[in-house]
């Protein structure tokens, strides 16, 4: 369990009308590592995620950002701040170009290191570089799933939230997202993943948590957690 995380939620409570939807979620991201959360469809994933990022009213519980109290923080001083989300379904610009979409994660920014950062874009999804002026609309799934991380990083994170990045995308792309996931821990950014695929999730992190019906029913090492009897029957397919 890291000693300093950069990112820490306590016993989160989230409802949906009378649905209770988080009961009571306890995490923590820490400095150079990958955390995955998986589980089934409701499970409470994505709200954890949203919660986290101010998108959902919190009923209990708090959540920590480098530090610092964040719960009650407006979602774009979050942002600003280095706390970034990728959401589920991308959402990318369509009617705009790659490049105006990059442009777009960099709004808050005034430095001069825009350029190079747009560069290093460049660097870890290649594809997008060759589709620079191309509507982003007209883009592959694979390709405006690379677009949607591509913008995040534009915002220069200071921890990453990926949610289902591997949505309905082929095996090879999947892979491809993957690598790119690692490529951008290696380059210093905490990495908080929500996925279905809990093969690859489980394959390319460090720590993982099981969510249950909007509770942790299972933490450790993501090789713990892929060892588990009922982890490899319900989500390994083993």
């Amino acid at each position: 369990m890291p000693t300093d995380p950069v990112l820490e939620v306590r016993n989160l409570h989230v409802f949906y009308g009378a649905i209770e939807a988080l009961k009571g979620v306890s995490l923590t991201l820490g400095p150079g590592e990958i955390v995955t959360l998986i589980g089934a469809n409701g499970a409470g994933k994505s709200t954890t995620l949203r919660a986290i990022m101010g998108l959902v009213p919190v009923h209990s519980g708090d959540v920590f950002f480098r530090g610092h109290p964040a719960k009650n923080v407006p979602t774009f001083k979050l942002v600003r701040n280095g706390l970034v989300l990728v959401p589920e379904g991308r959402a990318i610009f369509a009617n705009l170009s790659v490049h105006e979409n990059l442009e777009m994660g960099a709004y808050a920014r005034h430095d001069k290191e825009i350029g190079s950062d747009m560069e290093r874009v460049f660097q870890v999804f290649p594809r997008l570089k060759e589709r620079d002026k191309q509507t982003a609309g007209t883009l592959s799934g694979g390709e405006q799933q690379m677009l949607a991380i591509g913008r995040a990083l534009m915002s220069r994170p200071n921890v990453l939230l990926l949610d289902e990045p591997s949505l309905g995308l082929a095996p090879l792309l999947v892979h491809t997202i993957f690598e790119a996931i690692e490529e951008i821990h290696r380059q210093g950014t905490p990495v908080l993943l929500v996925e279905q695929n809990a093969n690859a999730a489980l394959k390319h992190s460090s720590r993982a948590y099981v969510l249950e019906t909007g509770t942790v029913s299972l933490e450790g090492t993501s090789a713990e957690v892929a060892a588990n009897p009922k982890v490899k029957e319900a989500y390994l397919g083993e």
